[in-house]
C-alpha cells in the first residue's frame, strides 16, 4: 500500500483533486437547484408544483450512470462537444438536486404554516418570505439529511470512472491496471475517499450541534 502510494502518488493526488472539484462544483449547485425545485413542489401554482414534482420524480428514479451517459453520449451526438469531467459533474448535480429538493422539502413543509402567513401579512413577497423566514428555520431542521446526501455526492463522483473523467476512481482503476496490484490500489484510493468523507461528516455533525 505504501509502496503504490509512493510510485504512484502524482496520478492519485491528480484524481483526488478532479474528484474535490467535482462535488464542490456539483455540491453548489445541487444545492440551489433542489431548493429551487423543492420551493417550486409547494407554491400555490399548480403548475409550479407539477413542474417540481416531475423534476424530483423523473431524476430520482434514474439511476446517476444513465443521467452521466446520457451527457457524455448524446449530447455531444445532437448539441455540443463535451468531455467526461463535465457530463460526469452536470449527471451528478443533476441526480443530487432531486434528493435535495425532497430533504429540503421537507424542511420546508415542518416549519410552522404561520411564519409564511406572519411574513406576508407583513408586507413581504412569497419569494422574499421564503429566504428570509422560511428557508433559514428549514436548513436547520434539514441539516442531518442534507450532510448524508453530501457525502453520499462525493461517493456517487467515482461515476466519472465511466467516462474517463480522471478523478480518483478512474486513476486507482488505472493503476491497478498497470501495476497488476488491484488490492493495495483500492485500499489505497478507499482511504482517500475517507480523506474526503469524514471531515465532511464531522463538521456537520458539528453545525448540527451548533444550530441546534
Amino acid at each position: 500500500m505504501i509502496h503504490i502510494f509512493a510510485t504512484q502518488w502524482p496520478l492519485l493526488l491528480e484524481g483526488l483533486g478532479r474528484t474535490l472539484l467535482c462535488s464542490i462544483i456539483a455540491l453548489f449547485f445541487s444545492l440551489i437547484i433542489g431548493s429551487l425545485f423543492a420551493i417550486f413542489e409547494i407554491m400555490p401554482n399548480k403548475i409550479m408544483r407539477v413542474i417540481g414534482n416531475i423534476y424530483v420524480e423523473v431524476f430520482r428514479n434514474i439511476p446517476l450512470l444513465v443521467i452521466t451517459m446520457f451527457f457524455f453520449v448524446v449530447i455531444p451526438l445532437y448539441v455540443t462537444k463535451i468531455n467526461g469531467f463535465t457530463a460526469g459533474t452536470i449527471g451528478l448535480t443533476i441526480y443530487t438536486s432531486a434528493f435535495i429538493a425532497e430533504t429540503v422539502r421537507s424542511g420546508i413543509q415542518s416549519v410552522d404554516p404561520g411564519q409564511m402567513e406572519g411574513a406576508m401579512s407583513n408586507g413581504l413577497t412569497f419569494w422574499q418570505s421564503m429566504r428570509y423566514v422560511v428557508l433559514p428555520q428549514a436548513f436547520k431542521i434539514v441539516i442531518p439529511p442534507l450532510g448524508n446526501q453530501f457525502i453520499n455526492l462525493v461517493k456517487n463522483s467515482s461515476v466519472l470512472a465511466f467516462v474517463a473523467g480522471f478523478d480518483l476512481m478512474y486513476q486507482g482503476n488505472m493503476i491497478a491496471n498497470n501495476t497488476l496490484q488491484t488490492m493495495p490500489t483500492f485500499f489505497v484510493v478507499g482511504i482517500l475517499y475517507l480523506v474526503i468523507t469524514m471531515p465532511l461528516s464531522y463538521y456537520m455533525r458539528y453545525l448540527e450541534k451548533k444550530l441546534a
